[in-house]
């Protein structure tokens, strides 16, 4: 696993997913000096995450990513809710103070906390144990470099990355050095924080969006 350094160096791409600073709210500051500050001045119609002071934009999401990501996150709390346990799961716009500083707020499509003391009234302050990005093209660099290295470095336990295009699943394991795992659309898929009791069915999801791929 490369370094974030390292990792930067090979990102040309990341400019063009940095929010543009020709805007009026962005005025008096560059680029990796933002604060929560600034974010929480922003108007409320200008979707970005904040990743160490840099604003990246969030595009509208297709339908085919809100389906995915509701039908994660539906199946994710049925079975907590079954399980009677502590922990919750989210769906994005949820606000995630991810490093528990003043430079990083993000905004993951769905996630799952475990510890409720993590858990405020304008959103999460800390790390999930458990997130979920679906891919699209305006977010998949950002989601498979940065955000990848920022997950792990904050101590979330397990991150998927769900490619709709491919059709693949790329699980991380960060609890047991990083192991990484592919799957397709055709696997049921262990949750690794639930010890593989919960499985995320992708043939059940793929079946519940084919018809978006026959239009």
């Amino acid at each position: 696993m490369k370094d974030k350094k390292s990792i930067d160096q090979e990102l040309p791409y990341q400019d063009a997913y940095m929010a543009k600073e020709s805007a009026p709210y962005y005025a008096g500051k560059k680029q990796g000096e933002y604060t929560l500050e600034d974010y929480y001045a922003l108007p409320e119609d200008q979707r970005v995450e904040l990743i160490d002071g840099v604003f990246y934009n969030m595009a509208s999401p297709l339908s085919v990513h809100q389906l995915i990501g509701g039908k994660i996150y539906q199946i994710l709390g049925t079975y907590i809710g079954r399980k009677k346990g502590m922990c919750l799961p989210f769906v994005s716009p949820t606000d995630v103070q991810l490093d528990c500083d003043d430079k990083t707020m993000v905004q993951p499509d769905v996630f799952v906390v475990c510890d409720r003391d993590k858990i405020t009234r304008k959103g999460i302050y800390g790390a999930p144990d458990f997130v979920v990005e679906v891919l699209s093209k305006s977010t998949k660099k950002k989601d498979m470099y940065i955000k990848l290295m920022k997950y792990m470095n904050a101590g979330v336990k397990e991150y998927w990355m769900v490619d709709p295009e491919k059709k693949i699943v790329l699980v991380h394991d960060f609890q047991n050095d990083n192991d990484v795992k592919i799957y397709g659309f055709d696997a049921g898929i262990p949750v690794g924080i639930f010890e593989g009791d919960c499985q995320i069915d992708f043939r059940e999801i793929d079946e519940y969006v084919s018809f978006l791929y026959e239009k």
